[in-house]
C-alpha cells in the first residue's frame, strides 16, 4: 500500500487489532519519534506490552516486520521536517499546472478525511454559549486563525485568540476556563510554543481540538479531537488552503447551531457598519 500513511493504515485496520495491539497502536501515534529513532523493546515498554505485540501490530499493518515499520514512520518523520530552503530545489517549482492540482486536492482531501463523530463533537462545543473558546495557532496559519476567530466572534462571544510571547500566553492560558474549548492549529516542523501550550491545557484537562498535518504530530497526539490536513505545495512553503476550508466547515456547522442567536448578533454588526458607513461596494459619492 505504496503512499498510505503509518496513521491511515492504524485506522482501516483498528477493528482488527488485539487489545495489545491496540495500545502499540496508540503508542506510535502518541511519539512517532520513538519509534522511527527506537527499538521494538522501547516500543514495547512503552505500550506495556511484549515484543511479539510488536511485531504482529507490524505484520497487521501491511509491514514485513518492524524494521519496516520503523522505515514508514523515519520517511513520513522526515517529509513533514524538510525545511523551506530545501524544498525550493524541488524539480516541480513553479508549475501552474502542479499548483493547481494540488490546492485542489488539498481541499478535497482535508474536507473529505474528516471524522463525523469528531467533527459533531467539536461544533457542539463551539455552540455551547457556556463555554469559552480558545484558538492558538501557529505563526505560518495565524492568518487563517484570526479569520475563523473573527467568524466565530460574529456568531457568539467568548472567542479569544491567544499568541505573542511565553509571557503573554501563559497569562492568558492560566486564567482560561476549565470548561473552555481550545483549538490548537500548527503543522509540520512545529513552533516549540504550540506544544507547550498544549501540554498546560491537557494538564488542566482543558478540552482541544487539534488541526494538524498528521496523526502522528504531536499537535493531534495531545487532542481530544484532532483533523488532518493536506498541506502539499508545489513551492517551498505549505498549503494553508486545507486548514481554511476546514474552518470555513466548522463555522457553517457553528451559525447553522446558532441560527436563531447568531442571526440577532449578526444584525447588530451589519446595523453598526452600515450605520457609520463602514463598508463600501467601491463607488464613492
Amino acid at each position: 500500500m505504496p503512499g498510505v500513511e503509518v496513521a491511515e493504515r492504524i485506522r482501516e485496520r483498528s477493528a482488527a487489532l488485539t487489545a495489545a495491539e491496540r495500545r502499540v497502536a496508540e503508542a506510535v501515534l502518541a511519539a512517532p519519534q520513538s519509534v522511527g529513532f527506537g527499538t521494538v523493546a522501547d516500543l514495547a515498554k512503552s505500550a506495556q506490552v511484549g515484543a511479539a505485540s510488536v511485531v504482529r501490530l507490524a505484520s497487521k499493518l501491511g509491514f514485513d516486520g518492524f524494521s519496516e515499520l520503523q522505515h514508514a514512520v523515519q520517511t513520513e518523520l522526515t517529509q513533514q521536517l524538510r525545511p523551506a530552503a530545501e524544498r525550493i530545489h524541488q524539480s516541480d517549482l513553479g508549475s501552474r499546472t502542479d499548483h493547481v492540482a494540488l490546492e485542489l486536492a488539498n481541499v478535497k482531501s482535508s474536507l473529505a478525511g474528516i471524522d463525523e463523530a469528531s467533527l459533531t463533537t467539536l461544533v457542539e462545543r463551539l455552540a455551547d454559549l457556556e463555554r469559552p473558546v480558545v484558538i492558538v495557532s501557529s505563526n505560518a496559519s495565524a492568518g487563517v486563525a484570526q479569520q475563523f476567530a473573527s467568524q466565530l466572534h460574529q456568531l457568539r462571544a467568548g472567542v479569544q485568540v491567544v499568541g505573542g510571547s511565553e509571557v503573554v500566553v501563559r497569562r492568558d492560558l492560566a486564567v482560561v476556563d476549565d470548561a473552555a474549548t481550545a483549538i490548537f492549529v500548527d503543522l509540520r516542523r512545529y513552533e516549540r510554543w504550540i506544544l507547550e501550550a498544549h501540554q498546560l491545557t491537557a494538564g488542566r484537562s482543558i478540552w482541544s481540538a487539534g488541526i494538524t498535518d498528521s496523526m502522528l504530530s504531536p499537535v493531534a497526539a495531545v487532542a481530544n479531537v484532532a483533523f488532518v490536513v493536506e498541506a502539499a505545495s508545489t513551492g517551498p512553503f505549505d498549503s494553508y488552503v486545507g486548514v481554511l476550508a476546514l474552518l470555513n466547515l466548522i463555522a457553517a456547522d457553528v451559525a447553522a447551531r446558532l441560527k436563531d442567536s447568531a442571526t440577532d448578533r449578526l444584525a447588530d454588526v451589519e446595523a453598526a457598519w452600515s450605520e457609520h458607513g463602514s463598508l463600501t461596494t467601491g463607488h464613492l459619492r
